[in-house]
């Protein structure tokens, strides 16, 4: 059986009938959300394929390019342009159909991994794939290939994937999957934006038997012993990932957590019923008895390498009382979406002109990722820069054509960005580039800020990145589908740091604040 866009969960209908081909009025600043990249820009809003042509079309006429955008969760310049115009799919946002005896879903690039989820539980099922928040879209998780916490098990959101709409930029609606234009099916996806606009988006979720999963967290001393928790629990596990204390030096650098997950089997939750509602999977609307709109504002006072220095040492000696207690059971909203436990965290990094965030995440393959990662902490830590969070996860290779996927692991690492310290990030993220791509790595478009082509060109196979420019030039001979990340790391030049990397539209920022 199939639902088409109705129960708990389901979006509101909308009339798709009509919509303006004239392009919007006024401009409206844009940022990435890390706050690192903004620029003003007209703001198209389709409702339909028809009208995401029409915008394209509009667009061209006036002789600007288009920048696509989901929910403008991509850390960087994924979805910004400051030469163009942006066409944002979140106006698309039904759910066509769900078959409830395979899981799998028919969704419009709109949909949220939030939407997808609250229609699938209800259902018996979980989306297959999540991110560390649920708010992006399908069709940007699409365009950046997103991953999650079972990486290793289950791989990207492009491995869920069964087929998807693409309007080119031309206009012509057409359909790409394993068999129908494959080409333009494992390009598209994390091809971020640059092939067509994806308008909807087929995948598969999975069965689930509980709303619930077992989770429990195991202490590690370094970050080798880490590694070989994750090694040695990944034939059983369904989810690992690893939080990794920065401060931490000597003999216990890259000490940390692992939290693994396991998904409940048929009769182990005697409250199913219960726990597979959308009620039970709500986060707590408070957080020590304060709102959970104004924590951030609580964790500011921490933002500063003493204070995170603390709490990350409180954290380490929460985690070995936490191995103690051994299993516990979480939601799955509650696992697998804790960025969303506290709405705009990111405003503890700053949120005056020239502040934010930057999330640096480097993927090594398993055989140098041990000594790289390393010195990836040793090295950030000498510069004068420590990550304020870091995160471990392990990996598997996918088959798209500019794929982040390697049998390996990768760290990401969130700095705190001022104008004081934004030179000298820049002149660390280079040595720590070039570093990365020496040991054979690859960098993730949707975390990335500051690469430029030269890390590119070093990171992609020669065939790969030919093929990609070469669908490029025949989709899109005029060059419209352009954003400010690919002209960061697509255009002429050699540099490992991109021209710019972390450029922020001061203005638009003061006056969008």
């Amino acid at each position: 059986m199939s639902a088409r866009g109705e129960g708990e969960g389901a979006p509101e209908r909308r009339d798709r009938s009509v919509g303006p081909a004239t392009p919007p009025r006024g401009h409206e600043y844009v940022e990435g959300w890390g706050m690192t990249h903004g620029a003003r820009a007209r703001v198209w809003r389709p409702r339909s394929a028809a009208e995401v042509a029409a915008a394209l079309a509009g667009a061209a006429e006036r002789g600007r390019t288009v920048a696509l955008r989901g929910a403008g969760r991509s850390y960087g310049d994924a979805s910004t342009s400051a030469t163009g115009d942006v066409v944002e799919l979140t106006s698309m946002d039904r759910i066509l159909d769900f078959d409830g005896e395979t899981g799998v879903a028919d969704c419009e690039g709109g949909v949220t991994i939030r939407d997808l989820w609250r229609h699938a539980l209800p259902r018996g099922h979980w989306p297959r794939v999540v991110s560390g928040t649920m708010f992006p879209t399908l069709a940007g998780a699409a365009a950046m290939n997103i991953h999650g916490k079972n990486n290793f098990a289950v791989g990207t959101i492009g491995d869920a994937i069964l087929d998807l709409d693409v309007v080119l930029p031309g206009g012509e609606l057409v359909r790409a999957s394993r068999e129908e234009r494959p080409e333009l099916f494992h390009a598209i996806i994390g091809g971020f934006g640059m092939l067509g606009v994806i308008t909807r988006v087929r995948l598969n979720t999975k069965r689930i038997h509980s709303g619930e999963i077992d989770v429990r967290g195991l202490s590690a001393p370094d970050l080798g012993a880490m590694m070989d928790i994750f090694e040695e629990r990944r034939t059983e596990a369904d989810y690992l990932v690893g939080w990794v204390d920065c401060f931490a030096r000597s003999s216990a650098l890259g000490r940390g957590l692992v939290h693994e997950g396991r998904n409940l089997g048929p009769g182990e939750d005697p409250r199913a019923a219960e726990t597979m509602t959308v009620a039970h999977q709500e986060l707590p609307a408070s957080i020590l008895g304060f709102p959970k709109s104004e924590v951030w504002r609580a964790l500011r006072c921490f933002s500063w390498d003493g204070g995170m220095r603390a709490l990350n040492a409180v954290k380490h000696r929460m985690g070995r009382l936490e191995q103690r207690k051994g299993w516990t059971r979480q939601s799955h909203a509650a696992f697998n979406f804790l960025l969303d436990y506290v709405p705009n965290w990111k405003f503890a990094y700053g949120r005056a002109p020239g502040h934010g965030l930057v999330q640096y995440q480097v993927f090594l393959p398993d055989g140098t990722a041990r000594d790289g990662l390393r010195e990836v902490l040793r090295r950030s830590a000498a510069a004068g820069h420590t990550s304020y969070l870091g995160v471990l996860k392990r990996h598997r290779p996918d088959p798209f054509l500019l794929t982040h996927g390697l049998d390996g692991w990768s760290l990401a690492l969130d700095f705190r960005i001022t104008p004081s310290n934004r030179d000298s990030f820049l002149r660390t993220a280079g040595a720590l580039t070039e570093l990365v791509l020496e040991r054979g790595g690859r960098f993730y478009f949707a975390k990335d800020a500051v690469i430029g082509p030269g890390a590119t060109r070093a990171m992609f196979p020669r065939e790969a990145l030919e093929s990609f420019r070469a669908l490029k030039r025949d989709l899109d001979p005029d060059g419209l589908l352009e954003t400010d990340l690919s002209r960061r790391v697509l255009g002429p030049g050699d540099g490992l740091t991109g021209e710019g990397a972390l450029r922020v539209d001061r203005l638009g920022r003061r006056e969008a604040s």
